[in-house]
């Protein structure tokens, strides 16, 4: 067999993994999606149908991890395509825990539906709207930077991070107001900074997927690092 051969199994086998993850990121966004519209319209039946997604994100994580290990094993890669299998194998841990964000979503909105609708009305439930919208939408311009390892989206995804940070600041302030001014709102408020929590999560998830990209193409670790050192970096 002639290495050029063998080369092209393994550009074709890199592509492969590299679809499977997008999959895998197309589904995980359609479940947080899924999730807000089941906190939005309390939705409990649409609850079950965001945890029920949470088993088959869980195993394709655990099909992309093993085919990758066994790339390694056989191809043994180095340079750029060993930086996009380690890449790769920390993303699609990204992802699922993203998934389980949305299923820990879900699982509040059957809390919720054993509250009274007057009680949710006087919650700010379009807050935590308003900030899933941005999360979801910097999980979508995460995996778009991974497609096609566009490495200033991914800048992009960083700096929004810092956006989604403040909004959840903002509904945290909002809810301790309601919990002081309406004590019957404790056990709902409570459960909606969980919600925000998983909905910040997901925007952090997204960066990371975000600097992961910039990994692969720069060969360069740019966690743990101010956005302006990023910048920097990646110029």
């Amino acid at each position: 067999m002639t290495d050029k051969h063998l080369s092209t199994q393994f550009d074709a086998e890199l592509s492969g993994i590299s679809t499977r993850v997008l999959e895998m990121g197309g589904l995980v966004e359609a479940q947080v999606a899924l999730a807000i519209f089941a906190l939005t319209n309390f939705s409990s039946e649409t609850a079950v149908e965001v945890i029920a997604q949470e088993a088959r994100v869980n195993q394709m994580e655990i099909e992309i991890d093993r085919d990758l290990s066994s790339i390694i094993a056989r191809r043994q890669p180095t340079a750029r395509d060993l930086r996009l299998l380690i890449a790769v194998s920390k993303t699609i841990g990204n992802l699922e825990r993203v998934g389980d964000e949305a299923a820990r979503i879900a699982r509040v909105v059957q809390r919720l539906d054993s509250i009274g609708m007057s009680s949710r009305l006087r919650l700010p439930v379009s807050d935590v709207s308003f900030g899933a919208g941005l999360a979801t939408a910097s999980l979508r311009k995460s995996l778009d930077a991974f497609a096609r390892l566009d490495i200033e989206k991914a800048v992009e995804v960083i700096k929004q991070d810092n956006l989604i940070d403040q909004e959840f600041d903002g509904l945290l302030r909002k809810l301790i107001t309601y919990m002081m001014e309406d004590p019957r709102t404790i056990s709902a408020s409570i459960d909606l900074v969980f919600v925000a929590k998983a909905i910040e999560r997901v925007g952090d998830h997204a960066k990371n997927l975000a600097e992961q990209t910039i990994y692969i193409v720069k060969g360069t670790d740019v966690r743990h690092n101010t956005l302006e050192s990023v910048e920097s970096l990646v110029r």
